[in-house]
């Protein structure tokens, strides 16, 4: 496994400095794991490379995924839509890319208040993957359970969206990838919360918490303190909890991240 794929999809997500990029696939590699990071400054600046040497196709397409998915978690759904929107026209028939695109618009359109139309990309999404069957990439059934679980807490229904996440949590396990895992246990545990019980969901938020920052995966950090912020810790006070959050806000910034929302 290439150093690039470690830090991006493998139990290396922290590893920094990663080395220059020399193809267009490395590229995008590099971005995504800068991306776990908070180093978007840097992310960007890879995707801008990627993008001048492919204006069209399944690299152009996760690329602007990418860059849609950074947005969100700055909280700006609206303006990330373009790029999903972007993304599946480039995607052509690669089945792996236009998943990742459709994936992305449902998670627009969930953060927009359209959960309907979050539902049906969510269909499509589940659909296009099924026909690609082996050859779609094994990180999207993750990806696809997150969102899943997102919108049944947006339409209170809580035990679907703990269903969702633990499935996220095991499909997870077998892909290898400390990231995905970690934002698994993260969503798992506000689904949790979504049902009314906050004691495990403060169990997995606190372990959540020490691997995503024992991991250096900050915007990740940022949004399990914001959730314990809420509901509290068992091993942090309120204002140890405060102090992780802001800081990790703080850190994303100076890296490059602008907030839409906070």
């Amino acid at each position: 496994m290439s150093v690039f794929v470690e830090a991006a999809f493998g139990e290396q997500p922290g590893r920094w400095p990663l080395p220059a990029a020399t193809t267009s696939r490395e590229l995008w590699l590099r971005a995504v794991a800068a991306g776990g990071q908070g180093r978007y400054g840097a992310a960007l600046t890879d995707l801008d490379a990627l993008q001048r040497t492919n204006t069209r196709g399944a690299l152009a397409s996760l690329g602007c995924s990418t860059r849609a998915s950074f947005l969100r978690q700055l909280g700006g759904h609206r303006a990330a839509r373009g790029w999903d929107g972007r993304a599946w026209a480039d995607a052509g028939s690669d089945v792996t890319a236009g998943t990742d695109a459709l994936v992305g618009l449902a998670a627009d359109a969930l953060g927009m208040g359209r959960f309907p139309l979050s539902a049906q990309l969510l269909r499509r999404a589940g659909d296009l993957m099924g026909a690609g069957g082996e050859s779609v990439d094994p990180r999207l059934p993750v990806r696809l359970a997150w969102v899943s679980a997102e919108l049944a807490m947006f339409t209170g229904d809580g035990p679907a969206a703990v269903a969702h996440a633990e499935r996220a949590v095991d499909l997870a396990s077998d892909l290898g990838s400390a990231r995905h895992d970690t934002k698994s246990r993260v969503v798992l545990a506000a689904a949790l919360c979504s049902t009314g019980n906050i004691e495990a969901s403060r169990t997995v938020a606190d372990r959540a918490l020490v691997t995503a920052q024992g991991l250096g995966l900050v915007p990740l950090s940022w949004a399990v303190a914001c959730l314990l912020a809420d509901i509290g810790s068992a091993a942090l006070s309120p204002l140890q909890i405060a102090a992780v959050r802001d800081a990790s806000a703080d850190v994303v910034a100076h890296r490059g991240g602008a907030w839409t929302a906070r």
